[in-house]
């Protein structure tokens, strides 16, 4: 009789782009599984102790097809909108065939329906970092800025047809976006296996 150890289980990689300071509650549940999931964090903020300090539009030192799944919240919004495709690209770029980004951002076009209903302002939701109005998802989240936090600030933004449509022109073979209930858009882009 033949004893063969059972091989241990390989663990899928997963690029979390703008990661901010450690927390494991920024992540979707999808990656909470435990033993499926390795993050590797990257960020431009030495400062938050990221695995990697780089620009999501420059991840040189990222080895191409090195990721399964890269993770994006809130970060598209943040650059210019003539660095979005190249941030795209990079996302692109670092997935495995077979790999898929997952993006939320501000749904602008929900946003702008409360601006033409004169609530610019008002809290349309409220987010671990406070009270957010459409103000926020439009320039960035002001308590952030003005505490000195200029990351925060907004450079672009995105309704789910131009979100969707700059997935498709970065590449990606499958693109999805939908709207939540807090005003966010979610897309997941897949890369073909």
């Amino acid at each position: 009789m033949t004893l063969t150890a059972e091989a241990p289980p390989t663990l899928r990689s997963l690029l979390h782009v703008g990661c901010g300071m450690p927390d494991p509650r920024k992540l979707p549940p999808a990656f909470f599984a435990p033993g499926e999931w390795r993050e590797v964090r990257l960020d431009l903020d030495p400062g938050v102790a990221p695995d990697i300090v780089a620009s999501i539009t420059d991840m040189a030192m990222v080895e191409t097809a090195s990721f399964d799944a890269v993770w994006s919240a809130h970060n598209l919004e943040h650059l210019f909108a003539h660095e979005v495709p190249l941030a795209l690209r990079e996302f692109r770029r670092v997935l495995r065939p077979g790999g898929f980004a997952l993006i939320t951002l501000p749904d602008l076009q929900r946003a702008a329906e409360l601006v033409a209903q004169d609530r610019l302002a008002e809290p349309a939701y409220v987010s671990p970092a406070g009270p957010i109005a459409p103000l926020d998802m439009l320039y960035g989240h002001g308590a952030a800025i003005a505490a000195g936090n200029h990351f925060m600030g907004h450079r672009t933004g995105f309704t789910a047809r131009t979100l969707e449509a700059a997935l498709v022109a970065a590449r990606f073979d499958a693109v999805r976006v939908v709207r939540d209930d807090a005003y966010a858009l979610w897309a997941t882009a897949s890369v073909a296996g």
